[in-house]
């Protein structure tokens, strides 16, 4: 493989003939489909849903077709013509999906020039592992007229991440421990109330529920969750549920310390 070098130069109108072309080759992966998605925002499941991708007309994830556009772009900017290069028109005809490691040769090839206005018009093929034409048509540039040599650019890493990975990893990392006695103080909504309830379905939490029972039960029977398993401490409104919960833990940490003193000697 090639090493990349270390700076990017353009070629000038005058320099380039008729017939001169330029290259990249790249192989599809799923990173790439996805950092393309997260930038354009198309989640078409023909790209981003394997299991959609199974049963559409290619059987299989592909590229969105603008992937192979931008490929073209990328050597027309950076290679032939390079650094200065204004990007006027393209024209593009789809001929082929580009599925999940499939390695696409990219290639555009000077095929008329405008000595006036410095325009050249480049044929564009891209071509899978197995030399057929995936992509191909016509981009039209305004070519520089000045030599550009510039530092390659070192661009940021990306770096993908599922969503809910974290927590994920988190759960299961909590998984190998005990559950932690937990004051859940004035759980009086679906959601406080759910998410405690579900951590300890998850075994992260013991939780001690404090608040007034009879805002809390109700939201229990609406959201049909069994609180029978769990310790209710009942207070008067949402302060006294705080001052309780501050209590019960102190008293609660008190009896681990007890514990674990006793097993020490």
């Amino acid at each position: 493989m090639n090493p990349v070098p270390d700076c990017i130069e353009n070629r000038t109108f005058d320099e380039i003939t008729f017939g001169d072309s330029a290259s990249l080759t790249r192989k599809l992966i799923r990173r790439d489909i996805e950092l393309f998605a997260v930038m354009s925002g198309d989640v078409n499941p023909a790209h981003v849903d394997p299991e959609f991708a199974k049963s559409d007309m290619f059987h299989k994830v592909i590229a969105h077709g603008m992937w192979g556009g931008a490929l073209i772009s990328t050597v027309l900017g950076t290679e032939l013509p390079g650094p200065g290069t204004i990007y006027l028109d393209q024209s593009l005809r789809f001929l082929d999906p580009i599925g999940l490691g499939d390695t696409v040769t990219v290639t555009v090839t000077a095929r008329d020039k405008d000595e006036k206005r410095h325009r050249i018009t480049f044929d564009c093929k891209c071509a899978n592992q197995d030399g057929k034409i995936v992509i191909d048509g016509t981009a039209l540039v305004i070519a520089p007229t000045e030599k550009i040599k510039r530092p390659r650019v070192t661009l940021p890493e990306v770096k993908i991440e599922e969503h809910g990975a974290k927590f994920r990893r988190m759960i299961a990392m909590a998984e190998a421990l005990e559950p932690i006695a937990t004051a859940v103080v004035h759980p009086v909504d679906a959601n406080s109330l759910g998410g405690a309830m579900a951590a300890a379905q998850a075994n992260l939490i013991t939780p001690i529920l404090i608040g007034p029972e009879h805002k809390i039960r109700p939201v229990a029977e609406r959201a049909g969750l069994d609180l029978s398993p769990y310790r209710l401490i009942p207070t008067a409104h949402s302060d006294v549920a705080a001052v309780e919960a501050v209590v019960t833990m102190a008293r609660k940490g008190a009896g681990v310390r007890k514990q674990q003193k006793a097993k020490r000697f």
